[in-house]
C-alpha cells in the first residue's frame, strides 16, 4: 500500500526528506480538502488519489482500507495520516454510517467497542457516553474540531445540530489527550466530522413503532465558495407511560445546520452555524420517585476556522461561540408543585494553532482561551446582578464564570517506519484560583514491514468539575463546591496488522486516576439517602481491546452473499469496588465486558443487509422503582437493516432490539423492546 503521496505542488524540501528516508506529511496540494486544527485536531481532509465517486458494494470494503490509511485523523497535535499516527484512532467512516441500523449519532457509537453508551431515552433524547470505563464528563466532544462541551453538565453533550446524512466520519481517540485537547479530555475525545461534498440534493423520511416519524433534507452547492444547509424534524410518542397513564418518554426535536468552505491556492476557510431544539419526557431520569419529569434544551453553535497553505509555518486560528439553554421540570408542566430549573451557558473560545517542518521533524505549538459563563436558577454563586429568564417572570439568581488558558507544545519525528510524538499542555483556570499545571505525553510507533505496526504511549490529562457536580444540591443531591480537578496518567501498548482482506489490532492499557469525581449514596441510611458528589482518592483500571475486520468479498471470491465482518471485544478491571452499602452512580459502574460484531451482506443484486450484535456486562448496582438494590445483569441486543440501494434512491427497513430483550443501561430506566421502522431516501447530484 502506498503510504505517502506527493504532487507537483509539494515543496521541494519535502521530496528531499523523503529521499533521505523520512515519511513526511503527505496531505498537501489542491486535491486535499484541509480543515483546521481546533484545540489540536484536523477537522477534515481528503487524500490524493482517492476517488470521491460512489463505490459499488463489492469494492466498498477494499476502498475503505485504503481511505482510512491515508485520511488525516485526530491522534496528535500536528496533522498526520492514519498510517503515521502513533496512537490508535477508531474511525467510523461514511460506509459504516450508511449501513448501520441507527437513528442517531449516539446509536452509531454503540458499535465502537471502547465506548460505553448508556441510554436513558431513545432516538438520542439523552445519552451518557464514556470511554474506557470513565463517565460522560471525562471526554471531549467536538464538532468539526470545535469543542462543544457544556460546563453545566455532560448529560446533553450529544445534542448535535447535524443529521446522520451530514456526517463524513466519526473519530474516537481513546485514552488521555491533554496535549491534544487540553481540559476535559481525561479519557479520550470524539470528533464528529461533517461532509464537504459536491453539489447535491438529499432527502429522507421514515416512520415506525411508538409513533416514530422523521423527515430531513440537505442541499449542497459547490463553487468557489461551497455551501450546504440541512434540516430535520423527529418525533415519537415514546415507549412508556407514568403511573397516571400519561406519556413520559415522548420526544420531539428539530435541528438545522449550515456550513461553508472556501479553498484556493493560498488558504482555506471553514465556518458553520447550527441549532438543535429538543423536548422530551424525562421519565424517571433523575430519580425513581418522580415518573413525570420533562426537559427542554435549545443549543446554538457557531465557529470560524482558517489555515494558510504556503510557507514553512502553518497557522490555524479559530473562534467559536456555543450557547445552551436548559429547562428541567420535575413535575411536567406543573411549576407550582416544584419550580422549574433554568440554566443558560455561553462558551466563547479562541485558539491559535500552528506547526512547522524542519530538519528534525514537525513541531506544533499553540494556545487556547476559553471562557465558560453560566447563569442559573439554582446552580453557582449568588449573582451581583440578577438577570431575567426569557418567557417567565423569574430571574437567574446564581451563576459561575471561569476562564481556561492552555498552552500546547508537541514535536513529531517522522521517519520511514518510526513515528515519535511528544509534548505537553500547560493549563491554568480561574476557577478556585487554580495554579498553572503541566501535563506531558509521548506516543511512539514502529512499522514492521508493510503489514505490522507496534505502538506505545504515556499520556496525562485533567478534567475540571462541572457546575452541576459543584453546586447541584436539590432533589436529593448534595454537591461539594470544593471538589478537586480529576487527574489521570495512562500507559498503553498495542499491535496492529493489515493484510489484503484482513485488519486486526490489539491494545493493552493501564489508567491511574486521582481525585475521580462521582455521585455516591449510603443505602444503609434508607431509600431517601442523598446522592453526594465526592472525590475518590485513587482508581486504577487495566483493560484490553481486540478489533478485527474481514473483507469477506475479497477473502471468499467464490460467493457474493457475505461482504464484511467486524468483530471486537473489550475488557476492563478496576481495583476500586463498591463497598457494602455504598452505591456509585458512574465511576464504579463500568462495562467489564463488551463484545460487538457486525455482518454486511448483499442478499440479491441491490438488496443489502447488515446485522449488528452487542453483548454488554456492567459492574455495579442500582435502586429500582420499588427501592430494591439490584446488580446490573448482562444483556445482548441484535439490530438489523435491510435496504434496496440505487444510485439516486434507497428504500430500507430497520429493527432495533430485534429479539425484544428487556434490559437497562442506566439504573432503573427500562429500555424499549423491539422497535421497527421503515423509510426512503433520495440522493441527486446537481
Amino acid at each position: 500500500m502506498k503510504k505517502t503521496v506527493f504532487n507537483k505542488r509539494t515543496p521541494l524540501h519535502f521530496k528531499q526528506f523523503q529521499r533521505k528516508g523520512y515519511s513526511l506529511f503527505a496531505c498537501l496540494g489542491r486535491e486535499v480538502l484541509i480543515g483546521t486544527l481546533s484545540v489540536a485536531t484536523l477537522t477534515y481532509a481528503k487524500a490524493d488519489g482517492i476517488s470521491t465517486e460512489p463505490q459499488r458494494p463489492d469494492t466498498l470494503s477494499s476502498q475503505r482500507e485504503v481511505k482510512l490509511e491515508e485520511v488525516c485523523v485526530t491522534g496528535s497535535r500536528a496533522p498526520l495520516t492514519r498510517s503515521q499516527q502513533a496512537r490508535m484512532v477508531t474511525v467510523l467512516d461514511r460506509a459504516d454510517i450508511q449501513a448501520a441500523p441507527v437513528q442517531s449519532i449516539n446509536d452509531l457509537l454503540k458499535m465502537a467497542v471502547g465506548v460505553d453508551v448508556r441510554q436513558r431515552g431513545p432516538i438520542g433524547a439523552q445519552t451518557d457516553i464514556s470511554v474506557r470505563g470513565g463517565n460522560y464528563e471525562q471526554i471531549t466532544i467536538l464538532l468539526n474540531g470545535i469543542s462543544i462541551c457544556d460546563p453545566q453538565t455532560g448529560h446533553n453533550a450529544f445534542d448535535f445540530p447535524v443529521d446522520i446524512c451530514d456526517i463524513e466520519r466519526i473519530e474516537v481517540l481513546e485514552g488521555p489527550a491533554g496535549r491534544v485537547y487540553g481540559t476535559s479530555s481525561l479519557l479520550g475525545a470524539i470528533n464528529i466530522v461533517t461532509r464537504n461534498s459536491s453539489s447535491s440534493l438529499q432527502a429522507h423520511a421514515e416512520g415506525g413503532s411508538y409513533g416514530y416519524a422523521s423527515v430531513g433534507g440537505r442541499v449542497a452547492l459547490a463553487s468557489a465558495v461551497s455551501n450546504s444547509l440541512s434540516a430535520g424534524f423527529t418525533r415519537s410518542d415514546g415507549y412508556s407511560r407514568n403511573s397516571k397513564g400519561h406519556l413520559n418518554a415522548d420526544y420531539q426535536g428539530w435541528r438545522a445546520f449550515y456550513q461553508g468552505h472556501y479553498d484556493d491556492e493560498t488558504f482555506a476557510v471553514n465556518w458553520h452555524a447550527g441549532v438543535s431544539c429538543r423536548d422530551f419526557g424525562s421519565n424517571t431520569f433523575y430519580g425513581a420517585k418522580w415518573d413525570d419529569q420533562f426537559e427542554h434544551t435549545l443549543k446554538t453553535f457557531t465557529a470560524l476556522q482558517a489555515e494558510n497553505k504556503h510557507g514553512r509555518l502553518h497557522i490555524k486560528p479559530s473562534v467559536y461561540w456555543n450557547r445552551n439553554h436548559d429547562r428541567f421540570e420535575l413535575f411536567r408542566g406543573n411549576a407550582e408543585a416544584y419550580p422549574f430549573n433554568y440554566h443558560r451557558t455561553d462558551v466563547f473560545g479562541a485558539n491559535l494553532n500552528s506547526y512547522c517542518d524542519w530538519l528534525l521533524g514537525r513541531t506544533a505549538f499553540g494556545a487556547e482561551l476559553r471562557n465558560e459563563d453560566l447563569i442559573s436558577g439554582n446552580l453557582g454563586e449568588p449573582l451581583n446582578k440578577k438577570r431575567s429568564i426569557s418567557g417567565t417572570s423569574r430571574q437567574y439568581e446564581y451563576g459561575l464564570n471561569r476562564t481556561n488558558v492552555s498552552f500546547m507544545l508537541e514535536h513529531n519525528i517522522l521517519l520511514e517506519r518510526f513515528t515519535l510524538s511528544a509534548g505537553l499542555v500547560a493549563v491554568k483556570n480561574s476557577w478556585n484560583e487554580m495554579n498553572m499545571r503541566v501535563y506531558p505525553g509521548a506516543d511512539a510507533s514502529y512499522r514492521i514491514g508493510e503489514h505490522w505496526k507496534i505502538y506505545a504511549s504515556y499520556n496525562t490529562s485533567l478534567r475540571l468539575p462541572s457546575v452541576t457536580e459543584l453546586y447541584y444540591s436539590v432533589g436529593g443531591h448534595q454537591a461539594d463546591k470544593h471538589l478537586k480537578p480529576e487527574e489521570l496518567s495512562a500507559v498503553e501498548a498495542g499491535l496492529k496488522a493489515q493484510y489484503p482482506g484482513v485488519m486486526a489490532s490489539v491494545s493493552v492499557y493501564h489508567n491511574h486516576c486521582k481525585n475521580i469525581i462521582d455521585w455516591i449514596r449510603d443505602t444503609t441510611k434508607g431509600p431517601d439517602a442523598p446522592w453526594q458528589s465526592v472525590n475518590f482518592t485513587k482508581v486504577n483500571a487495566t483493560g484490553c481491546e481486540v478489533n478485527t475486520n474481514f473483507n469477506l468479498a475479497l477473502l471468499m471470491p467464490g460467493q457474493s452473499l457475505l461482504k464484511q465482518l467486524d468483530v471486537a471485544y473489550s475488557y476492563i478491571s478496576q481495583d476500586k469496588m463498591e463497598k457494602e452499602g455504598i452505591q456509585s452512580q458512574f465511576t464504579l459502574e463500568y462495562l467489564r465486558h463488551k463484545f460487538v460484531a457486525k455482518l454486511g451482506m448483499n442478499v440479491w443484486k441491490n438488496l443489502n443487509m447488515s446485522i449488528h450484535y452487542r453483548l454488554q456486562d456492567r459492574t455495579g448496582s442500582y435502586t429500582d422503582s420499588q427501592g430494591q438494590v439490584k446488580d446490573y445483569e448482562p444483556y445482548s441486543v441484535v439490530d438489523a437493516r435491510l435496504s434496496y440501494d440505487m444510485p439516486r434512491y434507497s428504500f430500507y427497513a430497520e429493527a432495533n432490539n430485534l429479539l425484544n430483550k428487556t434490559y437497562v443501561d442506566f439504573g432503573h430506566i427500562p429500555q424499549p423492546g423491539i422497535w421497527i421502522m421503515a423509510g426512503a431516501s433520495l440522493n441527486i447530484n446537481l
